[in-house]
Parts: structure tokens; C-alpha cells; sequence
């Protein structure tokens, strides 16, 4: 049952934010457009609530709820940039608006950087999550399945930390213009 409420959020999140865009883009209703945008956190509430019934009611953790806590981790930790770039995109192909920005060299490796300290809050939040539901339900056996998911977020974040120290030793540099060519007749 979690997996499949995992699934239906992650698809109703991304319903959220194209109906939002498309109510903001492409309606002219920029309020609609927010409120529609402002469902993307709710739906992340809804999926912890039916996580905290399930488990409270008496089913026993699987590696579904820990998956559950990793998306509401990321979700929450990234929520905001991911809507910002659907609205870069959306905006750029269907409101006129300028194409998004590829970043390279020292403006890459910052952002990298950046995505170290939201991995490290996705990181934060999965784990207390984890953590409140272990406490919560108060059953080690009931609850076992959820402590390996903490190795798992180590692994996540030793991921990302290792791709930003890479980029900052090896980064890749912005492609250069190609020069017209002459030709002779």
C-alpha cells in the first residue's frame, strides 16, 4: 500500500506543479497558478500521514516506508528547486521567456556545492523521519527493515559529496563558439 501512495504523490506532485505552471503560463491566472504550486508540500504531508496510519495502526515497516521518508527527505530538501526549474523551462517554452542557463566551470562547481548542503538537509530530514517513526511506533521488530535506510542516506550523501569534489578537481569547461567558416568559391 506505501509504494503504491508513494507512486501517487510522485505522480500528483508533478500534476501539481504542470497544472500550476500551465494555470500561470498558460491561462494568465498567476494566483491559480500559485495555489496550484502551493499542493506540491500538502501532498508530501499527505504521504507522511498515511505512513504514521499505517504503521500506528499496527502494519510492520518495510523498505517501502523507508523509501517514503528518503522522498519526503528530497522532496522537502529540493521541493523548491525543482519547481524553479519546471518554471524556467515552462516559461522559456511557452511564455517567451529566456532559455534556461547551462552553468560550467566555476559556476557549476558552485552549484554543486550547493546540491552537498540540500543533499545533506534531504539527508537530515529522511533520517528524523526515520528516526520519529522508529520512535513513534516503538517496536524494534515492527521497525526493523528502517535501520539499514540510514546507511543508505550515508551512501547518498558520500555520492554527492564525492561528485562536487570531483567537478571541483575536474571541471568541465564551457563549449567554444564555433567559428564560421569561410568559404571560397
Amino acid at each position: 500500500m506505501i509504494l503504491l501512495a508513494i507512486v501517487v504523490c510522485e505522480v500528483a506532485f508533478w500534476v501539481a506543479i504542470l497544472a500550476g505552471l500551465a494555470a500561470r503560463y498558460l491561462l494568465r491566472r498567476p494566483r491559480l497558478g500559485g495555489a496550484l504550486l502551493i499542493l506540491a508540500p500538502v501532498i508530501d504531508a499527505v504521504l507522511l500521514a498515511l505512513v504514521a496510519v499505517d504503521l500506528l495502526g499496527g502494519g510492520t515497516a518495510s523498505w517501502q516506508h523507508g523509501l517514503a521518508a528518503i522522498y519526503i527527505g528530497v522532496s522537502i530538501a529540493y521541493g523548491k528547486r525543482m519547481v524553479a526549474w519546471a518554471d524556467a523551462h515552462f516559461q522559456h517554452r511557452f511564455a517567451g521567456g529566456p532559455a534556461p542557463e547551462r552553468l560550467t566551470g566555476a559556476r557549476y562547481t558552485v552549484k554543486c556545492w550547493r546540491d552537498v548542503l540540500l543533499t545533506a538537509l534531504a539527508v537530515v530530514i529522511a533520517s528524523a523521519t526515520l528516526g520519529a517513526i522508529i520512535l513513534l511506533v516503538n517496536d524494534a521488530e515492527r521497525t526493523s527493515a528502517l535501520s539499514g535506510f540510514f546507511r543508505i542516506l550515508g551512501i547518498i550523501f558520500a555520492i554527492d559529496f564525492l561528485w562536487a569534489v570531483s567537478y571541483t578537481i575536474w571541471p568541465k569547461k564551457a563549449a567554444r563558439p564555433v567559428p564560421a567558416t569561410t568559404s571560397s568559391h
